[in-house]
């Protein structure tokens, strides 16, 4: 029996979890560190940032989601030692992320002034987003491999492997940041080009290694007479699973969109402020994050064995390490508000904004985790369109329209406020439905198997 039905639950999730803590410190440590030297460069480079977070999100919402499906299909080979068939999964899989992401790249740079023009930019501050935005764009395909192949070596027991290579890219991305930034060792000073150029050669080195990896430690690329057959069959299979995670997680990016359009109403100040806000908030999170990434797993199998009372005692243990986690942050971050913001400004309107925005919203951070983890424990239990409508539920039910009453009301602050009461609010809905889940999957097991796990 797996360890994740058979050994003690705390344990099993804190195991999972640990390793897990270098990769998400990683994957979040990209957008910092950019923002922290483009946050050098003044206030109205630091909004072109902003603007460019919701954009970003999306190519990487549609990785995730593909990730999701091959991970999935990946996993289930090498459970039952079909190793071709994995093999098979993993070369039609990054090759259908690179023809995906290469079809956004495309859209993408032929859209750049378009897009940023709707989300609020303006002048000069839309010059330094196409800057920034063009480099980005023709890298996005090599960074885009980089996500996907990060959940296959995990799939593969190959967890450290995941890490490293994950680490990597983010040291040579913080090494090249500030050379081809400001200009050293006989770069050019290229400013924002230069901390999209940063991480596109970052990512590159990371997806070469990748694919080192997959190819030559684990056997599972096959290209050696171009892509093996059964393509279409292996696109539908990825896309069965890929297809509900997108569309969950792209609800993301379509909400910072419009969220980033209402505060670009109060000026480049407060779009500077909420973006590098949003990216404290992603690396203040890689501690829950990690765990989170433990759930689903550990859900699925003990769902699978019918262990509901070991789902029911990891929704407990995860909730409670959710509001105290996030209480934790919260004490910290108001007190730490101040010196948080001049970290990434000088500028005291940025400043003044972004201490305003942790403060107020900080307080929604343990029910936030607490949200996203029962869309973990909802998919765990083979429940995806669930997940998708909670998330629905958060975006369309509650930030969007919360976030601009509050704006109308109360400004740029107000928009903080809509914030917190979407948070306190779909947390206790997540909890509700997640526990209603569990209850009436307990319900529908067989009486021998509900004596076995009393």
């Amino acid at each position: 029996m797996s360890a994740l039905v058979k050994k003690s639950v705390r344990h099993t999730l804190w195991g999972m979890a640990f390793p897990m803590l270098a990769g998400t410190f990683a994957m979040n440590a990209y957008n910092l560190t950019d923002t922290w030297f483009v946050s050098r460069l003044g206030t109205l480079p630091l909004a072109a940032m902003g603007y460019t977070f919701p954009v970003v999100m999306l190519l990487t919402c549609v990785a995730g989601g593909i990730g999701t499906g091959i991970t999935t299909l990946v996993s289930h080979a090498i459970g039952r030692q079909a190793h071709d068939d994995a093999a098979r999964v993993v070369t039609h899989g990054l090759a259908l992320m690179l023809g995906v992401s290469t079809a956004m790249t495309v859209a993408g740079y032929l859209s750049i002034e378009a897009v940023f023009t709707r989300l609020g930019a303006e002048g000069a501050t839309l010059e330094l987003v196409g800057q920034y935005m063009r480099t980005w764009y023709v890298g996005a395909p090599t960074m885009a491999l980089p996500m996907v192949g990060n959940g296959i070596l995990i799939s593969c027991g190959d967890s450290r492997a995941a890490s490293r290579f994950m680490i990597l890219g983010t040291v040579l991305n913080a090494i090249l940041d500030p050379i081809m930034i400001f200009g050293f060792a006989g770069f050019p000073a290229m400013g924002m080009r230069g901390a999209a150029l940063a991480t596109v050669l970052s990512q590159a080195v990371s997806t070469v290694w990748l694919l080192a990896l997959l190819g030559r430690k684990h056997r599972l690329l096959a290209f050696r007479h171009g892509l093996p057959p059964g393509f279409p069959a292996s696109v539908r299979r990825i896309l069965g699973f890929a297809i509900p995670s997108v569309l969950s997680m792209i609800l993301m990016p379509v909400s910072a969109s419009v969220i980033t359009r209402i505060v670009a109403g109060y000026g480049v100040a407060a779009v500077a402020a909420c973006g590098a806000a949003g990216r404290i908030e992603h690396v203040a999170f890689v501690i829950p994050m990690a765990l989170g990434i433990s759930l689903t797993p550990f859900v699925s199998q003990n769902f699978g064995a019918q262990r509901l009372d070991r789902i029911g005692e990891a929704m407990r243990i995860s909730t409670r390490f959710a509001l105290a986690y996030g209480g934790a942050v919260t004490a910290v971050f108001f007190l730490c508000a101040p010196w948080l913001a001049r970290v990434f400004s000088k500028d005291p309107a940025v400043i003044a904004i972004l201490v305003t925005y942790i403060r107020i919203i900080s307080f929604g951070y343990g029910m936030m985790e607490v949200h996203r983890y029962c869309g973990f424990f909802l998919t765990g239990m083979h429940r995806p369109v669930s997940t998708t409508l909670l998330n629905a539920i958060r975006i369309l039910a509650f930030l969007i329209p919360l976030s601009w009453l509050g704006s109308e009301l109360y400004g740029v602050h107000g928009i903080f406020w809509g914030r917190l009461a979407t948070d306190l609010c779909v947390g206790c809905i997540g909890l509700f439905w997640a526990h209603r889940a569990v209850a009436n999957a307990t319900a529908l097991m067989p009486p021998a198997a509900v004596r076995e796990t009393a």
